[in-house]
This record gives structure tokens, sequence and C-alpha cells, in this order.
């Protein structure tokens, strides 16, 4: 009789930690300690390189079935910051990228595949100028969750995430063949979760 109740017993923990491992995990974006950065070639000769505003956004993550998870992410272009007050200025003019009318990006996964050795294709829909186009984010992660030495019952963890867009395909036709079509945009990205 102790046997049965004991291997019961060992089988209802077991059933209710099996859950609990596999569950996905919602991450939240920190956007004290992310940045969304891109560049661009001036001329052919040289590489001007900018910041974006604020990220926030969150990331379902299921460690069981990675492919199961989710990014849903949103990045203040008003903020846009190359080092030069004239040409931020111009950025967020009409000519660029109107960020009185489109003052953000948005990117929202349809799908991730495993890529190269700790690597992820997350396709998704970029919104940016109005327009919204299908791109392809390679992301490194995540890294090792651990917890957050100063907030209690908080775990960090990480994502790298890169991709080139054509800017012309967001309406960014300002420039010509001054500015070079190719815009590599980098997301570093710090999660965290209670």
């Amino acid at each position: 009789m102790n046997i049965t109740r004991s291997f019961f017993l060992a089988a209802a923990v077991v059933l209710v930690s099996v859950p609990a491992f596999a569950a996905p995990v919602t991450w939240t974006i920190d956007p004290a300690h992310s940045s969304s950065n891109f560049s661009i070639k001036h001329m052919a000769v040289s590489t001007v390189r900018g910041e974006l505003g604020t990220t926030t956004g969150t990331i379902v993550y299921d460690a069981a079935a990675p492919e199961k998870s989710t990014i849903e992410a949103s990045i203040d272009v008003k903020t846009i910051s190359t080092h030069n007050e004239k040409r931020d200025q111009h950025l967020n003019s009409p000519e660029l990228f109107d960020t009185a009318k489109f003052p953000t990006a948005t990117f929202k996964s349809i799908s991730v595949a495993k890529g190269a050795a700790g690597h992820w294709a997350v396709t998704g829909n970029l919104t940016m100028h109005g327009v919204t186009k299908s791109v392809v984010l390679d992301v490194e992660g995540p890294a090792a969750e651990q917890a957050h030495p100063m907030m209690k019952g908080t775990f960090v963890s990480g994502f790298i995430a890169t991709t080139t867009i054509k800017k012309e395909d967001f309406g960014l036709t300002y420039g010509g063949p001054m500015l070079g079509s190719d815009v590599k945009v980098e997301l570093d990205i710090e999660v965290n979760r209670k």
C-alpha cells in the first residue's frame, strides 16, 4: 500500500511540475537596457550610423518548442539620433520619416525557424513610415537567464537581432544616389520577467 501511495504521490509531483517547466515564458523588453541602431552608406564612401528611440514590447519564448515563440515590439522613431542635430531634424521631416504622422515603427512576428547554431530566423511584419513589409530577423539568443542582482524576483535575458532592409520599400526615397539603398538594423535587447 505504501509503495502504491508513494508512486501516485511521485506521479502527481511530476504532472504538476512538467507544465511549469514546459510553459512559455513572457519577457518584457527593458527599454533602459535595449537599443535599436541602424547604418547606411553615404556617397558610397562612408557609413552613417544612428540610434532610434525607446524600444518596448514582449517576447513569449517557448523553450520546449522555440518555433512557437512570438515577438511584438515598438520603436520610437521620432527621437532618432545620428549625433547631428540638423540631420536629425531632417530625418524627422516629411521628406524622410515624417514622424509627426508616423512616430513609431512596429514589428510583429509571424514565424520562427531554426537558423545557425544559437540563431533563429524570425519572420514578421515591420511597419514603418506607414508601410508594412515582411522582413526576416537573424536572432541570436536567448542569453542564459539570470537573477537580477538589484531587483529581487526579477530574471533577465537578452537577444541580438539583425536584418537589412531596403529604404525604398518603406517609401523612403529621399537622397537618390547619395544614400545607399540598404539599411542595416541591429537590435540589442534585454528582457526581464518576474
